[in-house]
């Protein structure tokens, strides 16, 4: 007999940013399987007597390898078992999501994508700023700032990064945004593009920074290793509205 999974989204961390399907999920489900940025009040919604189960990936930290997360999915699900898979923001942004759908699919067991809040929504909101705005800012665009070796990608499309009508968004960019700056202006994007950097988004220790994109490439190329995720906005509207 084989069980089902439920792939969460968990939105950044707040629980009131959970869907009332996601909650409906996790008290319903015997094995939570969770990411470390999925964790904390939201974990409380889950049954008691549910299996918790910690599988997550933080750079510069012992992680999870995926394959291991991708065999629990399988041996818990064939016992019968209702599984969640709880991922932070929304799972099908930049969350590994199609790796372990794969896995499913060639284990013939069944699932269920309930969507969630990515960071970028709730930075914008907690800055108090729209993601989009008619006739100027009609684009949005999401990008990774590490590969799967935590470097810069390589084949970013520069010209539509450049792009200062666009709203982008950058995710796991920390530490590589002193490198991701310097390309995008030097194709032509002004340094004092306004920059928002908002770090541990819905959590007590939540930080909004409002600068330019030369000036938050100096302030993190200064910086040591960080251990809080962090999503960075530039663009007009990222300068907007000040606190």
């Amino acid at each position: 007999m084989s069980g089902f999974v439920s792939f969460v989204s968990a939105g950044p961390g707040d629980p009131e940013l959970l869907t009332v399907k996601g909650a409906a999920r996790l008290r319903e489900a015997d094995v939570v399987l969770y990411d470390d940025l999925a964790s904390g009040a939201i974990l409380d919604l889950a049954r008691p007597g549910a299996n918790l189960v910690a599988v997550g990936k933080r750079a510069g930290r012992p992680s999870t390898k995926q394959h291991h997360v991708n065999r629990l999915l399988v041996d818990y699900a064939a016992t019968g078992a209702r599984v969640v898979r709880l991922k932070s923001g929304d799972a099908g942004i930049f969350g590994r999501l199609e790796e372990e759908l794969e896995t499913l699919r060639e284990a013939g067991i069944g699932y269920e994508i309930v969507p969630g809040v990515t960071s970028a929504c709730v930075a914008a909101a907690e800055a108090g700023i729209p993601l989009t705005r008619r006739h100027t800012s009609r684009r949005v665009q999401f990008i990774t700032g590490a590969d799967v070796t935590g470097e810069l990608p390589p084949n970013l499309n520069w010209a539509a990064l450049a792009d200062p009508e666009a709203t982008t968004v950058v995710y796991m960019g920390r530490r590589t945004f002193p490198a991701l700056a310097a390309k995008l202006i030097a194709h032509g994007l002004s340094p004092s593009t306004p920059a928002l950097f908002a770090e541990s988004l819905g959590r007590p220790d939540e930080r909004l920074v409002r600068t330019t994109i030369a000036e938050l490439a100096e302030q993190l190329g200064r910086g040591g290793a960080a251990s809080t995720a962090a999503v960075i906005l530039f663009g007009a509207l990222a300068g907007e509205y000040p606190a």
